[in-house]
């Protein structure tokens, strides 16, 4: 297993034989099953752009709503007949759809998981290190908090691989800190709207607590907490562009990001893309390590200055390429247009 800071060269890994394969009119299949989520939305965006960048991609078959493992099935057995080159493939869980998965690649269809593990060995994994994602930003909560209080934990989706990762890393670190409890532990769906209720009915509830921690599910958490004038606490969340603003402009707010940029979905389409021409990665998973960027510290405030884009989405990553690895340009994909489009 290989692992990569974010923003890192990552095309240093892939090796192997000289391409052999056809040069142009690959036809890729892409699923994923979360809509109305911004990090999925720049990740299926930072799909279509690399697809249209690397001028080796005749299509795009994309199967992209809010589904389930067993929707999620469905979904690549249509793109396998569809006949497609390759999938990638945002997974719904770790284990839920390696039976299509290995229908796939028994095929001779690439298959490439993005953003979560699959367990299926035929996969390649190119995903952010979930683990560490939430590990890193529940330590410098905790820490911000001096080691002791209550936590609103906000989770992503019940039974998805990534919230299960990073609720290994958030155990982790709680670990560290036996002085540090749990106040009210949830599920957002990884939805704007639901998570942005739920904070303000625990607010509401007068639950006392002196820290939250978030599952990318941030910038709205940060506007319940002004629109309703309850005291701020610390708050970790991720580099949505939204976030990263308010992170330099409320006042009184102390909060970090983590970096968990949505362009791995491009980095997964350019992975298939050099595996049909021939290469290979070193190694079937590779592992994007994240960072954190925090407001209270000089040097996250010059990476906060350095990150911000006002002209992203506010619930868009700002990490919209991965250097060395996607090749779209900044207009291409905001523009989110695929081949053919």
């Amino acid at each position: 297993m290989k692992r990569l800071f974010a923003g890192a060269a990552l095309a240093a890994l892939v090796t192997g034989l000289a391409g052999t394969a056809s040069a142009e009119g690959y036809k890729i299949g892409i699923s994923n099953t979360v809509q109305g989520n911004g990090w999925r939305e720049e990740m299926v965006c930072a799909m279509k752009a690399q697809a249209l960048a690397s001028g080796k991609v005749e299509s795009l078959n994309i199967a992209h709503r809010n589904t389930d493992a067993a929707g999620q099935l469905e979904d690549i057995r249509n793109l396998i007949q569809a006949g497609v080159n390759a999938i990638v493939v945002n997974p719904a869980n770790a284990d839920g759809i390696n039976a299509a998965i290995k229908e796939a690649t028994d095929a001779g269809i690439v298959v490439v998981a993005v953003d979560q593990a699959v367990t299926e060995p035929s996969a390649y994994i190119l995903s952010n290190n979930q683990e560490q994602y939430a590990y890193l930003g529940a330590k410098w909560l905790f820490e911000t908090m001096g080691g002791k209080g209550a936590v609103v934990y906000m989770r992503g989706a019940a039974g998805a691989g990534a919230d299960n990762d990073r609720d290994k890393g958030f155990k982790r670190a709680m670990a560290e800190f036996p002085e540090i409890t749990v106040a009210q532990e949830v599920f957002t769906g990884w939805q704007q709207d639901q998570g942005k209720q739920q904070i303000n009915d625990i607010i509401a509830a007068g639950v006392p607590f002196q820290g939250v921690w978030t599952s990318g599910i941030d910038n709205v958490i940060v506007d319940a907490f002004t629109e309703s004038g309850a005291p701020l606490v610390p708050i970790v969340g991720a580099d949505n562009a939204g976030f990263v603003g308010q992170l330099q402009s409320v006042e009184g707010l102390v909060g970090a990001a983590v970096t968990n940029p949505g362009s791995v979905g491009g980095a997964g389409v350019e992975l298939a893309i050099q595996i049909l021409d021939g290469k290979a990665p070193a190694e079937k998973t590779v592992l994007v390590d994240p960072v954190v960027w925090a407001n209270n510290t000089d040097e996250g405030k010059k990476l906060l200055a350095e990150a911000a884009n006002p002209n992203l989405s506010p619930e868009w990553p700002v990490s919209v390429s991965i250097p060395g690895w996607t090749t779209y340009t900044m207009e291409q994909i905001i523009a989110c247009k695929g081949p053919g489009e």
